[in-house]
């Protein structure tokens, strides 16, 4: 990037604050809180950039005077200096871009991973047990917030699904990159015999619907039941019907949390969720011939696997949107997914 368009971005950036800033001064600003708040949050989100563009404007500038005194003066020694400053410039200019991509209509917004086990019992459910793992530690190493608002215990071993709540900046823009099917390639721990198996788990990530947005749902509609949380937990868990399940009954939505010990923080856990599902359904709804989800959503099918990771003969985690592939599947398994993640982005 030349440093002239960065020197357009601000300025472009700078009319726009100095608009907005306008807007927020005026008398009667509040009048309208909800336009306010969207207002702010756009101002908010302005001047962050422009934060980043002054910091990549202001390397550009200290290198170009760099460059030009070290031919001024025929010095060669700052090569080093000037390669070093410029692989610098060079990553900082490729992460805003990386980030710029993140301009989808709900980017921004937290959201709501999901994970269920495909069919082949013991083998499917522990595969699904393993690629909960995998994302509670992405969400760990990027600075998420991930709590675990429903799972749904495996027979024997693993999970048949589990649902997660991903708290951060851009946690759906980031995400939904892993929308689709996961095939694991192994020599089976269940099997005796040390046969190679193959399994299956699909993951579908949707946006947490916000307070800005507007979802009617009539209390008629809704059926609302308590049971005992299943799994490892608390003094309370499998004594006290704490866990909260919710449906929507027009719809046949389900939302489901078990994951703190008061019922009335699952029940608004669960509301949360049904918000958020609800919202998906109407996007779909609306949009569902362009809306990228949807397309992701149709791929959830066997045989369409969005990535393989195979355990044997081999070492290998191949995502087949992309072709990136690493023979590091421990890397992976420990949360590793950021080259899958921008490759998709990159491409899509």
């Amino acid at each position: 990037m030349r440093i002239s368009e960065v020197i357009f971005d601000l300025d472009k950036n700078e009319i726009l604050i100095a608009e907005l800033h306008s807007k927020a001064e005026g008398p009667n600003f509040w009048d309208d809180q909800k336009n306010a708040q969207k207002i702010l949050l756009q101002l908010i989100k302005l001047e962050e950039w422009n934060e980043l563009w002054k910091v990549i404007h202001n390397r550009a500038s200290n290198l170009e005077d760099l460059i030009n005194l070290a031919e001024a003066e025929e010095d060669v020694s700052l090569g080093g200096e000037i390669q070093r400053e410029l692989d610098e410039l060079r990553a900082s200019v490729e992460e805003v871009e990386f980030k710029s991509m993140l301009s989808g209509k709900d980017d921004n917004k937290n959201c709501i991973l999901t994970i269920h086990s495909g069919a082949g019992g013991t083998e499917a459910q522990d595969w699904a047990d393993m690629l909960m793992r995998m994302y509670l530690r992405y969400g760990e190493q990027n600075n998420f917030r991930m709590t675990l608002l429903d799972i749904l215990e495996g027979d024997g071993a693993g999970i048949k699904s589990a649902t997660i709540e991903v708290v951060g900046e851009y946690a759906y823009g980031y995400l939904k990159a892993e929308n689709g099917v996961h095939r694991l390639v192994r020599i089976s721990p269940f099997d005796a015999n040390k046969r190679r198996h193959t399994s299956f788990a699909s993951v579908f990530v949707i946006p947490e619907v916000d307070d800005e947005i507007d979802i009617e749902i009539n209390p008629a509609d809704l059926r609302i039941d308590t049971y005992r949380s299943g799994g490892k937990g608390g003094q309370n868990v499998n004594k006290v019907e704490t866990a909260v399940r919710i449906t929507h009954i027009p719809t046949n939505t389900v939302a489901a949390c078990q994951s703190e010990r008061s019922q009335t923080q699952n029940k608004m856990n669960a509301m949360k969720l049904l918000k958020s599902k609800m919202y998906q359904k109407e996007l779909e709804k609306q949009e569902a011939a362009l809306d990228e989800i949807e397309k992701s959503k149709m791929k959830i099918e066997w045989g369409s696997q969005i990535r393989s990771y195979v355990f044997h003969p081999y070492n290998m985690v191949k995502d087949h949107r992309t072709d990136v592939e690493t023979s590091d599947t421990q890397g992976v398994m420990d949360g590793d997914l950021n080259k899958f993640i921008k490759a998709f982005l990159l491409k899509f």
